[in-house]
């Protein structure tokens, strides 16, 4: 299992290729919340979200004369950081992407430089097609979540945080595949026993909600949310991590994640998408706290401009 160690080696190692992300605050935003909230803003970081360490860290490991070509499925966000991590290291990437993603990610991704694979909805179909790929053509499968390098980078973002703001008392992420998560309780646990980690989670795509409760993993395939980059289901690692660091699990609903991007917007002037504003839904529906020092890791600001709801007038 990943350890705190290999968030601290992953920080020495990808702390000159990534973006030391602003932690903000806003009095608006704290007069509604009832507490201090201090936000690390990924959706700053390269490519806009926090998958862009966790991609450079597996890449930094890597031979590129001996790997140079990298696989993996993803919705959006870490295909697009595996496609740039791989370009700054002079390597090709293959991304597999579901039909239904955000036209939005999917350009970026291309744009990025890696090679599209499109597949059907679902986890089990992106399985497949990896599978199908890799029997015809070698590559490294850099996977988006249940894979040690990938959590020990993603962590590097709560280490920053709480360098900055050692007091909090609790931190928050949203929770999709489960990287964020494990890197940030990995982080978070092992600079102080006492803050509590609490992932966020759509109603609708609520895994990680339901595996926490019941002791055993388990899995959707292909769930209905506007937050897209939380569809796939928690991996093996990841429930690993979940299960024995984590101190809790809530769930919001759609209504809730459009309504806290717009509060985002309003206070601190951000423009976040739908996976990182629920954590932030979460802390405005009281369910992280009202009386903590609250940090929320605002993991992507990939937004859709054409689908948000209050953009086109609709919501």
């Amino acid at each position: 299992m990943t350890s705190f160690s290999d968030v601290v080696a992953a920080a020495g190692r990808i702390g000159p290729h990534v973006v030391r992300t602003a932690v903000m605050r806003s009095a608006a935003f704290d007069a509604r919340a009832g507490c201090p909230v201090f936000f690390k803003c990924e959706n700053l970081q390269t490519g806009g979200a926090f998958k862009y360490r966790g991609a450079m860290n597996v890449l930094l490991q890597l031979d590129p004369a001996r790997t140079p070509v990298v696989i993996t499925h993803s919705s959006g966000n870490h295909g697009n950081a595996l496609a740039r991590a791989a370009r700054a290291r002079g390597m090709r990437a293959i991304v597999i992407v579901p039909r239904d993603s955000s036209r939005a990610k999917i350009a970026a991704i291309e744009a990025a430089g890696a090679r599209i694979e499109l597949c059907e909805p679902g986890l089990p179909a992106r399985e497949r097609k990896l599978a199908e790929i890799l029997a015809q053509e070698p590559a490294e499968l850099v996977h988006p979540f249940d894979d040690d390098r990938i959590i020990a980078g993603q962590g590097t973002a709560a280490l920053e945080l709480l360098s900055e703001v050692p007091d909090l008392e609790v931190i928050s992420t949203p929770v999709g595949g489960g990287g964020l998560i494990g890197g940030t309780a990995l982080a978070a646990k092992g600079m102080s026993s006492k803050i509590r980690v609490i992932g966020a989670e759509p109603e609708q795509a609520d895994d990680a909600y339901q595996s926490f409760r019941s002791g055993e993993r388990r899995a959707l395939n292909a769930p209905q949310t506007i937050a897209d980059g939380l569809r796939g289901s928690i991996g093996v690692r990841n429930f690993e991590l979940l299960r024995r660091l984590v101190d809790d699990v809530v769930t919001v609903s759609e209504a809730e994640i459009v309504a806290a991007m717009r509060v985002v917007l309003e206070d601190l002037k951000l423009l976040i998408e739908p996976s990182s504003a629920v954590p932030v839904a979460a802390m405005l529906a009281g369910k992280l706290g009202r009386t903590a020092r609250i940090g929320i890791v605002l993991s992507g600001g990939n937004v859709d401009l054409d689908l948000c709801p209050f953009l086109r007038g609709s919501a």
